[in-house]
């Protein structure tokens, strides 16, 4: 098995000073999967992202991997970015930093109005953006909110909402409002070298051409190859959307294809 020689060394060290620093989630436990803790972001904490992605909260696949936006969605997230010509130069965030259970869909949108955690937050995205940014992709209402409330975002910097990608309402819907937005958003940001625009765009619906995997850069060392890379699951039959699903409370199995 190969071992890729390029992965995420972690964040730098006033970020992840920022990070350690979060305020308690103790008193709002039981809104989470608490205990599997939380998942702060994928991809350039530096400064150098010309796109900062904003998603409501880690789901199965980033408790695994210690990085949001790894899973069936990350990867829908991935081509997305892909079809901007963006192969680096992005940072992807959450709204809330623990996965939130899919009952307290209401008390996680009040949560995001906590002054302490709003700061913190707010703050944590300060110090991963600069002049570089050229937009910003609120994914679903979570993180929509969680953009409208970062009052230091970067002025001029478009702002873009669209749904989440696990959104489970008309998949031919999604697909027409993430082509707007590919077309609006290849107006304004500028491709990584290497990157290109001439992909496919969306047609009728979301198929596995819009999927990409999640590139070893925004991993730890030594993963799996197959982690970030559902294909082998979505392609199966029956079809599964990720190798990873939570099985209770305290429980996750995850699932890889055979080498």
């Amino acid at each position: 098995m190969a071992i890729s020689t390029e992965f995420d060394p972690g964040p730098p060290a006033n970020v992840a000073q920022h990070l350690a620093n979060m305020p308690s989630y103790e008193p709002h436990r039981d809104l989470f999967w608490y205990d599997w803790g939380p998942v702060f972001y994928r991809g350039r904490l530096n400064g150098a992202a010309k796109v900062m992605g904003v998603a409501s909260d880690p789901g199965p696949a980033e408790q695994v991997a210690c990085r949001t936006l790894v899973g069936d969605a990350g990867q829908r997230v991935q081509g997305f970015l892909t079809k901007l010509g963006l192969v680096r130069n992005y940072v992807l965030v959450n709204a809330h930093p623990f996965a939130l259970h899919p009952g307290h869909f209401d008390e996680g949108m009040d949560l995001l109005d906590n002054v302490q955690l709003k700061n913190w937050r707010n703050t944590f995205y300060d110090l991963i953006t600069d002049s570089t940014l050229e937009a910003i992709i609120a994914f679903g209402a979570q993180a929509q909110k969680a953009v409208d409330l970062w009052t230091n975002k970067p002025s001029g910097v478009t702002v873009v909402k669209i749904p989440h990608p696990s959104n489970p309402g008309s998949a031919t819907a999604l697909a027409a409002k993430y082509a707007a937005a590919i077309t609006q958003l290849r107006g304004v940001v500028t491709p990584d070298s290497g990157g290109s625009t001439t992909g496919p765009d969306y047609g009728a619906q979301i198929v596995e051409a819009d999927y990409a995997p999640i590139p070893r850069r925004d991993l730890g060392f030594g993963v799996p190859p197959s982690l970030g890379d559902d294909k082998w699951a979505r392609t199966a039959v029956p079809r599964q959307s990720n190798g990873v699903k939570r099985s209770g409370d305290l429980s996750l199995t995850w699932r890889i294809p055979v080498a």
